[in-house]
């Protein structure tokens, strides 16, 4: 089979093209190439979606299964579809649970009421600052599919993705912090609830789905669970046995500059109740459709070896310092005796 990966050099995309080339599929990534590598055993052909003749150097080619992971650019989407569907056999456009207008409501399925779709293209500082535009882009280009695929495309709607590859600190984080041991700050909100999908068996899945022609809408997310049970079960996975885990009052946080979910300063994982829905999407459609996860525990572990290749004292993109983990705890101490 013939596979093109708009992508292929980083973190998700490089995983669904190095599963298609594990299992002997031909792998032809298409991107700039300054992410990194395309895996061992695909072809990089080198485009520029910023440029109006960007893709001209896949033109005339035909592919059984394309896989669209773009993030925060209608136009992108839009081009690549006119330049490709009618050749491709089968798409899968990488969306997100963000298209999702009601981030309060848990279980939420696929049905849920949407952003309205924005045709614009955006940048990463951009799509930060206004998370709506972000989802309305994703909207847009989900619709921009299915018109030019119909039945011949899967739409991913994804949530949190884990695992090797990940630098965004959003998980590896809490894999990373507790297998140091001592006293570990964590939220006090730990009934809320949380919800990830690891990038191999999200790869693994995708590839599937180009293999057998799978089309549909499905949320690209994990059986939903409470924050404390997640880190429960890192404690158990990779913690020492002089770990505890800390709960610190959420006014306190807020009030010592602790950011929720990810950015300097913050817990990851972490949310407010006015985005628990965010946390916890229905997942049956995709279990339906074949998604499987592997065990926790492997999951875990896997991230944690990935944290100590690039080092576990290396400045994070989310997080506490050991420092500042620390004068929360002592805060936390002599404001609450």
């Amino acid at each position: 089979m013939k596979t093109l990966v708009l992508g292929g050099t980083a973190f998700l995309s490089h995983a669904i093209a190095a599963e298609a080339v594990r299992r002997g599929h031909e792998v032809v990534c298409a991107a700039r190439g300054a992410s990194g590598r395309v895996p061992d055993g695909a072809t990089l052909v080198k485009v520029d979606r910023d440029a109006p003749d960007g893709l001209d150097a896949l033109a005339g080619h035909r592919f059984d299964a394309v896989v669209d992971v773009a993030t925060m650019s209608y136009p992108w989407v839009r081009d690549a579809l006119s330049a490709l569907a009618a050749r491709a056999g089968h798409w899968t456009f990488v969306s997100s649970i963000n298209v999702y207008a009601d981030a309060v409501t848990t279980g939420q399925d696929e049905s849920a009421p949407l952003h309205e779709p924005a045709t614009s293209g955006a940048d990463a500082q951009e799509r930060i600052q206004h998370p709506h535009l972000y989802g309305g882009i994703k909207v847009a280009s989900e619709n921009a599919v299915r018109e030019a695929l119909g039945e011949r495309a899967l739409i991913v709607r994804s949530g949190l993705i884990v695992g090797p590859g990940d630098v965004s600190d959003r998980f590896g984080y809490w894999p990373a912090r507790i297998s140091r041991g001592g006293r570990v700050a964590v939220p006090d909100t730990l009934e809320q609830p949380t919800q990830y999908v690891d990038v191999r068996d999200m790869a693994a899945w995708i590839v599937d789905a180009g293999e057998r022609g799978t089309g549909g809408t499905c949320n690209g997310v994990g059986p939903t669970r409470s924050l404390g049970d997640m880190l429960a079960a890192v404690v158990k996975a990779v913690g020492p046995p002089d770990v505890a885990l800390v709960p610190v009052p959420a006014a306190l946080l807020a009030e010592s500059g602790i950011h929720v979910w990810r950015g300097e300063k913050s817990l990851p994982l972490w949310v407010p109740p006015e985005d628990y829905g965010f946390m916890a999407h229905d997942h049956s459609a995709a279990a339906r459709a074949g998604l499987r996860h592997r065990p926790f525990e492997d999951v875990v572990a896997d991230v944690l070896a990935y944290e100590r290749e690039l080092g576990l004292d290396r400045d994070r993109d989310a997080g506490l310092t050991s420092a500042d983990e620390t004068a929360l705890l002592e805060k936390m101490e002599r404001d609450l005796g």
